[in-house]
């Protein structure tokens, strides 16, 4: 018996948003530990998940902060690998006024991109239920042959295979390369989470619906979800198609981790009902929890830490 529900591999970093301003009028930023993969794992562990992480970060203060961070929330570290050269990544998040977001990475390189084939621990995913991934640990040699290993162990071990692009397209060196490397991810996927901007760039169509159906003919993946900010989400099982609408908070801070929150609740959902006989009650239901979680994360500054509680998602639903 699988003694982990959830490892997660990919970037662990500090993502410093705008808090206000000094006396003297500068920006004062706020260091909110973040990461995609990471704050997945946030999620699925106040959802009782027993829950692991393999990446890389510094040997630096902040790095070391990361650490006990998901330490502190429950997040198994012992494949955390620090680098003794290569510093903490660093992204800076400006917020626009609706709540929308642009990244400024600092990443040439960070520790995240020095994840090597051997920081991948097999007994880890051996013992896992659910690998998840993203595509940021692709946009390098390294830690992409990392990645690939990782998948492959996960198929070779029966793990679900669960991955959301997260698409940053500052990090690649060319939209083909990007392309190229993420349709990999697809190709291995069980579970795909990928936003309404997302599947527009990568598939080339303006209809939600032809795109999926595209992804679905191409690789052949068993549930994909569609998050559309405002406009709600999507969920797509062999023929059934369903969509719930968004909770829309009137004291939304931030989007950052929203689709995070989202597809951790995707994720827990899967865990307990696996993948083989959903029906549209089913994915209605798994729809409205992950879109009040997500609207939930959107009222908070940062993610990994701030991830709600399950009775606070259970009143925003029962409203």
């Amino acid at each position: 018996m699988k003694q982990t529900d959830v490892t997660a591999l990919g970037e662990l970093l500090i993502d410093f948003t705008q808090n206000g301003f000094s006396n003297q009028g500068n920006f004062l930023m706020e260091a909110n530990p973040g990461g995609a993969p990471c704050n997945v794992l946030a999620m699925l562990t106040k959802l009782g998940c027993k829950t692991a992480f393999i990446g890389k970060v510094g040997n630096d203060f902040l790095g070391k902060h990361l650490k006990a961070v998901i330490e502190e929330i429950g997040i198994d570290s012992r494949c955390l690998k620090l680098d003794d050269e290569v510093h903490t990544t660093l992204a800076f998040v400006h917020t626009y006024e609706d709540g929308d977001r642009d990244f400024s990475f600092y990443r040439n390189p960070g520790a995240d991109m020095m994840l090597t084939e051997a920081d991948v621990d097999e007994a880890l995913i051996a013992d896992s239920k659910v690998f998840h991934f993203g595509s940021l640990s692709m946009t390098h040699e390294n830690s992409f042959k990392a990645t690939v290993k990782a998948l492959e162990l996960a198929k070779k071990h029966d793990c679900i295979i669960s991955y959301d692009p997260n698409l940053r397209e500052p990090l690649w060196d060319s939209p083909e390369h990007a392309r190229e490397k993420i349709a990999i991810g697809m190709e291995y996927c069980d579970v795909l989470k990928i936003s309404d901007n997302e599947i527009t760039w990568f598939t080339g169509m303006d209809d939600y619906d032809a795109g999926v159906k595209y992804l679905q003919n191409t690789y052949n993946i068993p549930l994909i979800l569609l998050s559309m900010g405002r406009d709600g989400s999507r969920a797509y099982y062999k023929d059934l198609r369903v969509e719930v609408p968004a909770f829309v908070m009137e004291n939304t801070i931030e989007t950052t981790g929203a689709g995070d929150t989202f597809g951790a609740c995707v994720i827990n959902y899967v865990l307990k009902n696996g993948l083989e006989r959903f029906t549209e009650e089913k994915l209605i239901e798994m729809l409205t929890f992950a879109n009040a979680a997500a609207a939930l994360i959107t009222t908070k500054k940062g993610a990994l830490k701030v991830m709600p509680e399950i009775d606070e998602v259970q009143a925003i639903v029962g409203k």
